[in-house]
């Protein structure tokens, strides 16, 4: 079965073809075709399963087929539990609607109203939302969501155990009766089946795999390291384990650079993906991983969003993520579509406290272990005397030649001064430095 047996209109099936897919998923064959003609769906399917794509395509359809009454009205609207989610979903929005005119974008919170404004003011034709800031925008009136067609649900699951419940159900009560719905989950509690009896009329149920919990699959390893051995642990695991497809992350995109030159180095077929790579780039290196040209992927936690590779074998947080949430979107791009996987994380000294928050998030306890047969280079010590009998004194304290008197002169107070000004440039600069490696995620 090909995704030409659904129904699908010939731009859409444009998009599909240009990712390279070319097999539905388990739960696409069941969900994309009764979604097309216009039924309500409740979808059952762990992450990693194509589930996305199983809503997204019959969208993006059913909106194609007709121009929009108001060209500043949405016509769809996706609710999603986390802001990385729903950029997850505008990413899939984008790729396989790369062929047609509609126009898209995300609401979340943490960031501000402003740009969102502007935004619902240009006009767009689908709505990623987290339920808390869609219900700020609700109550300021910056939205109009008469015009709504379509309504996702996606990890239901997950947003009920975030307390989104309500909200969710207050964005229900204001949309139109008149509607298609799509409702998503990885389980199935009497919460959720009480939600879609409220808000599904007669829905199609597709239903696959078994009901548990995505990392059951994903056997997680914690390696302490000193920070200055990340890279030779790195070389060691790689040269001890049979990795066929790897996943790496690192923080930023001048570590995953200078990490994928440092493995192609050592001879290991390595691609790289951050924000400063082009589209085609991407795709070069994502069609290269994905046929095992590349036995190694190293990203960044924002360009990972959206990718979609099956087989992945091992998954390596060569650095440890800066959220816990981060840590399961990481690990679950292993041990999918019912494959076991391996997650690997490496734990320096100033890890500690972030390892115990995603023990929090996780509920799981994470045992930390030296890899067998690894020994830490050792740094050369350096004798303390030598370090100072040649280190120069700074030029600001050393005496003037031509007459012996220091380079500062005048009172106490106009030193201090003179001081207190370097100081906080140095402050400042550190900030800055502070701010530019977030960015670089």
């Amino acid at each position: 079965m090909g995704f030409t047996t659904f129904g699908l209109s010939d731009r859409i099936l444009q998009g599909v073809q240009a990712t390279g897919y070319t097999v539905p998923t388990p739960i696409q064959q069941l969900a994309i075709q009764p979604a097309v003609q216009g039924r309500d769906v409740i979808g059952t399917a762990q992450t990693g399963t194509g589930k996305t794509a199983a809503f997204v395509l019959p969208m993006l359809h059913r909106l194609g087929l007709h121009t929009a009454a108001n060209q500043r009205h949405p016509r769809a609207l996706v609710l999603t539990p986390t802001r990385e989610l729903a950029h997850q979903v505008h990413d899939a929005v984008n790729v396989y609607g790369k062929f047609l005119t509609l126009r898209s974008g995300t609401i979340y919170g943490g960031v501000g109203m402003g740009p969102q404004i502007s935004l619902l003011r240009r006009g767009v034709d689908v709505i990623i939302a987290t339920p808390g800031r869609l219900l700020d925008h609700m109550q300021r009136k910056t939205i109009d969501l008469s015009g709504i067609q379509m309504l996702v649900l996606d990890e239901a699951d997950r947003m009920l155990a975030m307390g989104f419940i309500q909200d969710v159900r207050a964005i229900v009560a204001a949309l139109p009766a008149r509607r298609q719905t799509m409702l998503f989950s990885a389980t199935f509690s009497k919460e959720i089946n009480a939600l879609a009896a409220g808000i599904l009329r007669n829905p199609h149920r597709a239903q696959t795999g078994r009901q548990e919990e995505p990392i059951a699959a994903i056997t997680q390893s914690f390696y302490i390291t000193p920070s200055s051995a990340k890279t030779d642990l790195l070389f060691h695991v790689l040269e001890a384990e049979k990795m066929e497809s790897v996943l790496i992350f690192a923080r930023t995109k001048h570590g995953a650079d200078k990490l994928a030159k440092r493995l192609e180095r050592k001879g290991i077929r390595t691609a790289v993906i951050h924000s400063n790579r082009s589209q085609p780039q991407r795709l070069s290196a994502l069609e290269g991983f994905r046929r095992g040209t590349y036995r190694v992927l190293v990203a960044t936690d924002i360009a990972a969003r959206g990718i979609d590779v099956d087989g992945i074998s091992h998954v390596i947080n060569y650095d440890i993520p800066r959220d816990a949430e981060d840590y399961l979107h990481r690990i679950g791009r292993t041990g999918r579509a019912g494959l076991a996987g391996d997650a690997i994380t490496f734990v320096t000294g100033e890890d500690r406290e972030m390892l115990r928050r995603i023990e929090r998030f996780t509920g799981k306890r994470a045992t930390l272990q030296s890899y067998p047969g690894f020994t830490a280079p050792q740094v050369p010590q350096v004798d303390p005397s030598e370090t100072i009998r040649h280190t120069r004194q700074p030029a600001h304290l050393r005496s003037r030649p031509s007459n012996g008197k220091r380079r500062f002169s005048g009172n106490g107070k106009k030193r201090g001064f003179a001081f207190g000004v370097k100081k906080k440039r140095s402050a400042k600069m550190e900030t800055f430095s502070s701010d530019r490696a977030w960015e670089n995620r």
